[in-house]
């Protein structure tokens, strides 16, 4: 496969984010210039198609030139039309028809393929730029809007890239050469023919600003009606456990109807578009009746020349419409590249500094200094100059009201977010400066919301460390406490856990999370509320496989649940204020301050 184009990957200037019904609209000259690089890696192939675009032009325009000298021999000196002369036009017109047909089959197939490969190569950016971008793109935009831009949008790119430089070049050839042949049949009449071009033009650039601004509408609304239909299939037990299918229907009825006044203002337009064409297509025959008609009279313009050109201006006339019908199609392709590059121009806010290292043989210390956080989109301060140091080692517990900035304090380790603010460091070293997969390779995050890639048991483990041995992967279920069970399964490792892992319960998803993070074997360990969502003996299970993998890390654990952090080295309770208490267990509880009303609430409770 061919690499992308290296142009896609240059740094653009500052960049507008999707946010909806306030997306960047883009000049068709800018789309040009950011689309035409990825042609550079198939310039062979576009010439050669360019090529095979103009051999097919051959027999449209000597084909009047055979009708002509045919005519004119008969009228002028019909002894001279004979057999052989007419052989010998339909043999020329014979090979030129085979040309054709040969040139037609390439650009059908190769042309076709370069579009496909431009494509690919497009997507492949695309997939790669949403890699990069932080968690503040992905709160913002829907997931339903996002696969529409790398899927649906970029279908139509295919066509575009092919047809586009082949429609506009068979275009020029064809109006060049009827120019030439035309004028030097009779000038006056191709100036008056020609001349309807020019005004033709301007009417369809208005009116396809119009199909431009009905083609963007109509791709938004896709992917909102997209992102409707993912909410309501992926929470479907949740609207049968309300009975509230009725409702999901009504809000997919009203969206599906407003896309259907979308896309019939959409035909609208392409009504008036090509309405508009076929009046100027009519015009220019009604020129060519009334003053060809005129000069015929006049002697200043022969019957078979006036045959010839009324079969260029048909031909003229063919190509317009040839580009009136590619006009859809242009539009749709650069409402395709304008939505991908709304992706490519999106921020990404969380990259590597120049010069960042890797991080080697982390101790695991880790330190918040006068950290400040605030989220950019809202302004949200989440905290403020907070300190906090966490010992190589230490098991360490987070506790605290909701929203208080414990899970935004364990998401800034490692870098989901950047602080606005002071800095996080680890092993005397601002997190910002080590390589972000370096970073990410050492540190391991269990969270409450397990996410299990469709796939086999085995593959949702070895995602850990891709490459791993088998042997590797069971020792790592093992240490987890998920061996017996996954043995159970009907097809052991091989078993196929259903789309996010729906065949298994919490437990049993949360122990091959944990045998992940086992097989990753990271120097520092992120557990967001890992057993608050299992029963009893779930969490039992759990609790035990995450004893197992703290032993000689750096365990930084948020916790709903008091009981499960009571061996901590140290808890720090969490408010709007920031830190209020520090100490162990039994030294909170003495304390008899916020920790103990907590514990107490949580006795209470049982």
């Amino acid at each position: 496969m061919k690499q992308a184009c290296p142009a896609a990957e240059k740094k653009q200037p500052p960049k507008q984010e999707i946010t909806g019904k306030h997306e960047r609209e883009y000049k068709t000259s800018l789309l040009m210039n950011r689309f035409l690089p990825y042609y550079k890696p198939y310039v062979g192939t576009l010439l050669l198609d360019l090529f095979c675009a103009a051999l097919t032009t051959g027999c449209d325009l000597v084909l009047p030139m055979i009708m002509r000298q045919i005519t004119s021999t008969g009228m002028n000196d019909p002894a001279m039309l004979t057999m052989h002369l007419i052989l010998r036009m339909t043999a020329l017109y014979f090979v030129l028809k085979l040309v054709e047909c040969g040139a037609s089959y390439y650009m059908a197939d190769m042309g076709h393929v370069m579009g496909a490969e431009i494509e690919t190569d497009m997507r492949r950016d695309s997939y790669d730029h949403l890699m990069k971008l932080s968690d503040r793109y992905y709160n913002n935009t829907k997931v339903g809007q996002i696969m529409g831009r790398i899927t649906n949008d970029l279908f139509d790119v295919t066509e575009f890239a092919h047809h586009c430089p082949e429609e506009f070049f068979i275009a020029g050839i064809k109006a060049l050469g009827a120019f030439i042949v035309l004028g030097s049949i009779n000038l006056p009449l191709t100036i008056i023919i020609f001349l309807m071009i020019p005004i033709m033009m301007v009417v369809c650039i208005s009116i396809n600003q119009w199909q431009r601004a009905a083609f963007r509408r109509q791709r938004f609304y896709i992917g909102e009606l997209n992102a409707r239909i993912e909410d309501s299939l992926l929470g479907q037990k949740v609207v049968k456990a309300f009975a509230n299918e009725a409702i999901e229907k009504e809000k997919f009825e009203k969206d599906n109807v407003t896309f259907l006044g979308i896309k019939a203002k959409t035909y609208r337009y392409m009504g008036i578009f090509q309405t508009s064409i076929r009046l100027f297509d009519g015009l220019m025959y009604l020129a060519v009746v009334l003053a060809g008609g005129i000069f015929l009279v006049k002697g200043g313009i022969a019957a078979p020349d006036l045959v010839a050109y009324v079969l260029y201006v048909s031909t003229l006339i063919a190509t317009i419409r040839r580009i009136v019908e590619f006009a859809e199609q242009f539009q749709r392709g650069m409402t395709g590249i304008e939505r991908f590059l709304q992706i490519m121009d999106a921020d990404i806010d969380i990259f590597d500094r120049d010069g960042a290292r890797e991080m080697q043989n982390p101790k695991g210390e880790i330190v918040f200094e006068d950290a400040t956080f605030e989220y950019m989109d809202d302004h949200n301060e989440v905290f403020e100059h907070l300190n906090l140091s966490i010992h190589p080692g230490e098991k360490v517990a987070l506790v605290g009201p909701s929203g208080s900035g414990k899970t935004t304090m364990c998401n800034l380790i490692p870098r989901f977010y950047d602080l606005t603010g002071g800095k996080v460091t680890i092993d005397g070293v601002d997190v910002r400066d080590y390589t972000l997969q370096s970073l990410r390779r050492n540190i391991g995050i269990v969270q409450q919301d397990v996410y299990l890639f469709s796939g086999t048991v085995f593959e949702n483990i070895v995602y850990g460390r891709p490459g791993a041995t088998r042997e590797e992967v069971v020792e790592a279920a093992k240490k987890a406490g998920a061996h017996e069970f996954i043995s159970a399964l009907k097809d052991g490792y091989d078993t196929y856990v259903g789309e996010r892992g729906v065949k298994l319960s919490g437990g049993q998803k949360q122990r091959i999370s944990i045998a992940r993070v086992f097989l990753k074997d990271p120097a520092i360990i992120i557990l967001d509320e890992a057993t608050s969502a299992l029963d009893n003996e779930s969490e039992f299970e759990v609790a035990k496989a995450l004893n197992e993998l703290a032993v000689g890390r750096t365990t930084l654990t948020v916790a709903h649940r008091l009981s499960t952090i009571r061996d901590a080295n140290r808890i720090f309770v969490l408010t709007e204020n920031g830190i209020e208490e520090e100490g162990t267990h039994e030294e909170l509880l003495e304390k008899k301050g916020i920790y103990h009303r907590f514990y107490q609430m949580a006795e209470r409770l049982k």
